[in-house]
């Protein structure tokens, strides 16, 4: 009994200081440095980078090779690009564990931005669907640029004509998030209630619309000053929260979609009925786990709850974009933005992402 107690106390040693090494690795930041040279005559433009983790500041303005589109891709001229949470986590490298995809010590990758919108400059040999001039939107990795080059049969669809290129910049991942958190996740259906946590945010302005559209009742939880921004959208009750904890209300939801994280499970739990559904957008930021933090307690609470706790990561889709570009078409879904900034001030506009107030979408223009 004895000798069993030894073994498995080494290996518990093991693991620990397997984990404790795991995390110094993944935690450690190498200096910033140089990035590579652009060969001599080779065609540039200017996009942001960053050499290292880090704040901000670390972004720098550079003249990058520019991108040449292969046989079954497009070259697009970026007329404007959204900001996303999603930038400023791998900006940090935060939390540690995504690093073990976007490069250990410093990114494996310098560029930063996702979504886009602008006209094909030039397109593969293969392609069929664009055209030289055609105005698009999608989204494609290294997007705060004046060029990116995406698959025309990945997430990029034609632009529709009512809105601005800022406005169809700001649409795929949040927009695609949103829908597919209703739709998918939530399995929302017409006549249902459904309540969103962070009304006001990108995710949410798109949510309330899309819910809207799909023939749901509504509510909207935002701050004072976004109430009737929430209910133009089409909400059909707003919630304070600087007023009134909607998990402290009588009403209860079929689904909750949670932007923002700021609620526990069991709360949330209490304004469900007994077969809603919380899907888990957003989360509290943390340099280990982060958002992920709720769905790992998620998975612990699970076999105790007759209610769906979801949480998911968005898939663009060309499918969902066209489906997303024909609701802006009829005027049924429109972009909110709320700030816009030359691509010279994205450390700026970076910043004002990370502190969670954003009212709709923040806009890089290239202009």
């Amino acid at each position: 009994m004895k000798l069993r107690y030894k073994i498995s106390g080494g290996i518990l040693i093991v693991l620990l200081i397997a984990v404790s090494g795991l995390g110094l690795v993944l935690s450690h930041d190498t200096a910033c440095g140089p990035l590579p040279a652009v060969a001599e005559g080779t065609p540039t433009m200017q996009a942001v980078v960053h050499s290292c983790y880090g704040s901000p500041d670390v972004l720098e303005v550079a003249q990058v090779a520019r991108p040449v589109p292969g046989d079954g891709e497009l070259l697009v001229r970026v007329r404007a690009a959204a900001v996303n949470p999603l930038d400023w986590h791998f900006l940090r490298g935060s939390p540690y564990f995504m690093r073990l995809m976007s490069g250990i010590g410093a990114p494996n990758s310098p560029r930063l931005g996702v979504d886009f919108a602008g006209t094909v400059e030039a397109v593969g040999k293969d392609v069929t669907r664009f055209r030289p001039g055609d105005a698009v939107f999608g989204s494609s990795w290294g997007a705060f640029a004046e060029y990116v080059t995406v698959g025309a049969d990945w997430a990029v669809v034609p632009k529709p004509d009512n809105l601005t290129f800022e406005q169809a910049a700001s649409v795929t991942v949040a927009a695609v998030t949103a829908l597919q958190a209703l739709r998918d996740k939530g399995r929302l259906e017409a006549g249902q209630k459904v309540l969103i946590n962070g009304a006001s945010g990108g995710v949410g302005t798109f949510a309330v619309q899309i819910a809207k559209s799909m023939g749901a009742e509504v509510t909207g939880v935002c701050s004072t000053r976004n109430l009737e921004m929430v209910r133009a959208l089409g909400a059909d009750h707003v919630i304070d929260y600087t007023q009134a904890d909607y998990t402290e209300g009588g009403e209860h939801y079929d689904l909750i979609v949670d932007n923002v994280g700021n609620r526990s499970l069991s709360a949330n739990r209490r304004v469900l009925t007994p077969h809603g559904i919380l899907v888990m957008v957003g989360g509290q930021p943390g340099n280990w786990l982060g958002p992920l933090t709720r769905p790992v307690m998620a998975q612990l609470e699970a076999p105790f709850a007759s209610q769906e706790l979801a949480f998911f990561i968005a898939h663009e889709t060309p499918e969902d974009l066209a489906l997303l570009a024909g609701l802006m078409a009829s005027g049924k879904v429109t972009p909110v933005i709320d700030r816009t900034y030359p691509l010279a001030e994205t450390a700026e506009a970076i910043r004002y992402s990370e502190k969670g107030h954003a009212r709709g979408k923040i806009i890089i223009t290239m202009d």
